[in-house]
């Protein structure tokens, strides 16, 4: 009971301590807001950056063109070692007469140019989807050591780049994220040192009639968490409607259809819900380190 007694009064105090100290618990919100809305901007970006590269990794594959004197017991063999290869994820084998009708039915032009030989000059291939695209090299550099292999090609030079800006992107957004909670916690602690300060002689009253240090310290984290919790309001709004509405008006892709966005639903309750545990956690271990450090109780 004494520790529900402690708990109840301690929610009303950070209560009363949020609209009596308004002033600064508004420049307290206003901060939070301002770095969560740059928090949700920056998973947003994050997220999509990391499902547009494993969109890439499904897109990207080797084709490994053959010989055009391959024998049936070498491609076999290609297949049984594409079978244990580690970073192969599934492979197809593409004769050149498949080749030659899928190119008839893309573009007439090479349909009537392909008529023009009188036998196929394209070679059977094999086209290898791989599990892993970092590795996309290094598994085409193996299918070119076989002596009946013509080439294996996956548009190399362009893709390492494009991998190098989506993995610089990804970790430069999640730097931001880390940066940014940080910067919360930090003005909400600095917020609540002005609180504390404001409330000096209360406090020492509280420990000269023998308050207990949970008890003093206490309403000072549950009105951090209450800080933080109103902080991300804005930004949870902002981050439904605005994610919604530059999804509906870019078509879900951005520039090509191939940077997909990703469904608005269930995504942005999902960092929805991030701000509101990021904006109430920092909230709560901003005001405790304030009020350790600066209270020494």
């Amino acid at each position: 009971m004494k520790a529900l007694r402690i708990l109840t009064r301690s929610i009303r105090d950070s209560f009363k301590s949020v609209f009596r100290n308004f002033s600064l618990s508004i420049a307290s919100i206003a901060c939070t807001t301002i770095t969560l809305i740059l928090v949700a901007i920056s998973l947003f970006l994050s997220y999509n950056v990391q499902q547009v590269t494993k969109d890439l990794e499904h897109e990207l594959t080797i084709v490994v063109y053959l010989n055009k004197d391959v024998t049936d017991e070498q491609k076999t063999e290609i297949e049984n070692d594409l079978k244990t290869m580690e970073n192969v994820d599934s492979y197809e084998l593409k004769s050149k007469d498949e080749w030659k009708a899928e190119m008839k039915d893309e573009d007439e032009s090479l349909e009537n140019a392909l008529d023009i030989f009188e036998e196929n000059p394209l070679l059977d291939s094999i086209i290898v989807t791989v599990k892993d695209v970092k590795d996309l090299s290094e598994t085409a550099e193996k299918l070119r050591k076989y002596d009946f292999v013509n080439s294996a090609e996956y548009g190399e030079g362009m893709v390492e780049n494009v991998i190098g800006i989506f993995d610089a992107i990804s970790f430069g957004t999640f730097a931001i994220v880390i940066a940014l909670v940080l910067v919360t916690a930090f003005l909400i602690s600095n917020t609540i040192k002005l609180t504390i300060f404001s409330r000096r002689t209360e406090i020492e009253i509280m420990r000269l009639v023998g308050a207990s240090n949970t008890a003093i310290k206490l309403p000072f984290v549950f009105e951090g968490f209450i800080l933080g919790v109103l902080g991300s309001i804005l930004p949870i709004l902002l981050s439904i409607y605005g994610y919604v509405f530059l999804y509906n008006q870019t078509g879900g892709y951005v520039f090509t259809q191939i940077i997909t966005l990703v469904k608005p639903f269930p995504f942005v309750l999902f960092v929805c819900l991030c701000l509101v545990v990021i904006g109430s956690l920092v909230g709560m271990l901003g005001s405790w380190r304030a009020v350790r450090k600066y209270l020494k109780i």
